[in-house]
């Protein structure tokens, strides 16, 4: 009982059909996520002439990649939904606090997403450093840990959903490695996809976070009625993702105002 007051009066260890509705939608994310690697491998084999002639090691990034793209368009969309069209977190829509407010659909959303970056991570360390060091080592594990805290205590999710929100560049990141490896790097779809990462990175991970951090501001005294590992996780985690997002938007930018010149010069 201590255990479970600990993460907050929404959450009930009791209730076994919470329990099956959240292992369900996790293991439903990993099942997804195997689909589409499948999926990627096939139809890429069959569309793209060039995939036969990649190692098995760009074979396994192309794949992986496949999966990531599709996790993002769901999570973007989906979060999207829930934040603005739907009335879970509209001011007046209920008396419930804000940080206080889910609902089913809402924990479904995270637990597929606790699928995803599983089957990602557990991708990246079999193969580490293959597809990606250690920074996605971190970035996925505090994903992780906050989006579990905020299934099992019911707290702080619209937070947790303006982050995922945020995967919605990762669809160009992935683009923009499949055009190099398809030898594409010098054509215009991948100058305008670096130009809709650049707008997209500056939106979703930089001033998106900015107003991530005054929502926080204004709403402090309902903050703190989060349950204290979550409240902490609250003020340390967000601030080290920001600085992860600004160091990429630099190392963006910086690769964007290359390819550009590049572009200018060879005409």
């Amino acid at each position: 009982m201590g255990f479970a007051f600990s993460f907050g009066s929404s959450y009930d260890f009791a209730t076994p059909t919470k329990e099956v509705q959240w292992l369900g939608s996790v293991f439903t994310g990993i099942i997804f996520c195997v689909i589409v690697y499948r999926l990627t491998a096939i139809l890429s084999s069959v569309l793209f002439t060039g995939y036969g002639k990649l190692s098995n090691a760009q074979k396994i990034e192309w794949n992986n990649r496949g999966f990531s793209t599709f996790h993002a368009l769901f999570a973007s969309f989906t979060s999207f939904y829930l934040l603005i069209l739907s009335d879970i977190f509209s001011k007046d829509a209920q008396e419930e606090l804000i940080v206080n407010r889910s609902s089913t659909f809402s924990n479904s959303v995270l637990g597929i997403s606790i699928g995803y970056f599983l089957t990602d991570l557990t991708m990246i360390l079999w193969h580490f450093p293959a597809l990606g060091g250690m920074e996605y080592v971190l970035h996925h594990g505090l994903s992780m840990f906050s989006i579990i805290q905020a299934l099992l205590s019911g707290q702080a999710q619209i937070y947790i959903l303006m982050v995922l929100f945020s995967e919605s560049t990762t669809p160009f990141v992935n683009l923009r490695w499949h055009l190099d490896i398809a030898g594409l790097k010098g054509s215009n779809l991948y100058i305008w996809n670096g130009v809709a990462l650049f707008f997209g990175w500056l939106i979703a991970r930089i001033i998106l976070f900015m107003f991530f951090f005054i929502h926080m501001w204004t709403h402090f005294d309902e903050v703190k009625e989060v349950y204290p590992l979550g409240f902490y996780s609250l003020l340390a985690v967000p601030p080290v993702l920001t600085m992860m997002n600004v160091f990429w938007f630099w190392k963006i930018a910086k690769g964007l105002v290359k390819t550009i010149s590049k572009a200018k010069h060879s005409k």
